[in-house]
């Protein structure tokens, strides 16, 4: 009998256990706190997130409004660099009336044109050379085909009509070419 008591003890001492659980559990699930918590935890997301996009925005417009103070500042400094041989050429012009040597007016006008190419040669432009080249459909525009004065110039630039040019390595004009064919 005393044994039966025993089994029978602690079968009731593991059942009480599992019952408190049970309770335990519904009582969690139940209670509204665990879902306070929640719901600031979204609420924080949200305004974090609103404040990044804000953030976003801000860098956004102040990036572009600094690349075109960037863009008038560059265009500022080309002009600036190009009025001196404005004022040679306005000096030139009023040179000419007074002058009857030919020679005299070409070598000014030979200084001028140096003068602008040193001065955009600084800025980082350079002329492309092409006459004598493959044709390059990368750097070169055909105008027009015409026959090969002689079979080493076929599919080679036979005259560039008009050049072009570099800034700083990228094409900013393509060379306007003859094509031997």
């Amino acid at each position: 009998m005393q044994h039966e008591n025993e089994n029978h003890t602690s079968q009731h001492e593991d059942q009480m256990p599992i019952d408190e659980h049970e309770k335990a559990v519904e009582t969690a699930e139940s209670q509204p706190v665990a879902a306070e918590p929640a719901e600031t935890q979204a609420d924080d997301m949200k305004d974090k997130y609103l404040r990044l996009y804000a953030d976003f925005e801000n860098f956004r417009r102040r990036t572009a409004r600094e690349k075109m103070e960037f863009l008038q500042t560059a265009e500022e400094g080309m002009m600036t660099a190009i009025l001196p041989v404005l004022d040679d050429f306005e000096r030139a012009i009023k040179f000419m009336d007074q002058v009857q040597d030919v020679a005299v007016v070409k070598e000014g006008v030979q200084l001028i044109y140096q003068k602008l190419y040193k001065t955009l040669e600084t800025r980082g432009l350079t002329p492309m050379e092409a006459v004598g080249k493959e044709f390059d459909s990368e750097s070169h525009e055909a105008i027009t085909q015409i026959p090969a004065p002689n079979d080493d110039l076929k599919g080679k630039v036979v005259d560039e009509v008009e050049r072009g040019y570099t800034l700083k390595d990228k094409i900013i004009r393509f060379a306007k070419v003859v094509v031997g064919i």
